[in-house]
């Protein structure tokens, strides 16, 4: 959920910084999708009960909290460039990057507590 705020928040802003903003997109909808993913087939019973699939969980987690990390620290560092630079630019742009970052770091620390979880889960099969 926060995740998806994040991509919808950073796609309805101007981007500045088309770069920093890319991977911050590209972190958000991949990160969507991969987790949608998951549980669809967590869903679906395809994990069948095995070990791998809590090692799989365990991966993918820590992967997504390190990109969301990445992610909700580029577009802090975006926002606040616009705050020290860009006074041309509507106050409703940067209280969306701010929002767009406040959730971001949320994700990011779903992410990590369902990280913590599924290693521990990981250790105990």
């Amino acid at each position: 959920v926060f995740g998806g705020l994040v991509w919808i928040l950073v796609a309805s802003s101007k981007v500045p910084s088309p770069m920093l903003q890319g991977w911050v997109m590209f972190v958000s909808v991949f990160c969507f999708v991969m987790s949608t993913a998951l549980l669809c087939l967590y869903i679906c019973g395809a994990h069948g009960g095995s070990s791998s699939w809590v090692t799989l969980d365990a991966i993918c987690q820590a992967t997504a909290a390190l990109f969301y990390l990445s992610a909700a620290v580029l577009e802090a560092f975006v926002t606040y460039s616009i705050g020290l630079f860009s006074y041309s630019l509507p106050i409703s742009i940067y209280q969306e990057n701010i929002a767009a970052v406040v959730f971001a770091f949320l994700a990011t620390l779903i992410y990590v507590i369902h990280k913590v979880y599924s290693l521990l889960r990981w250790k105990s099969s």
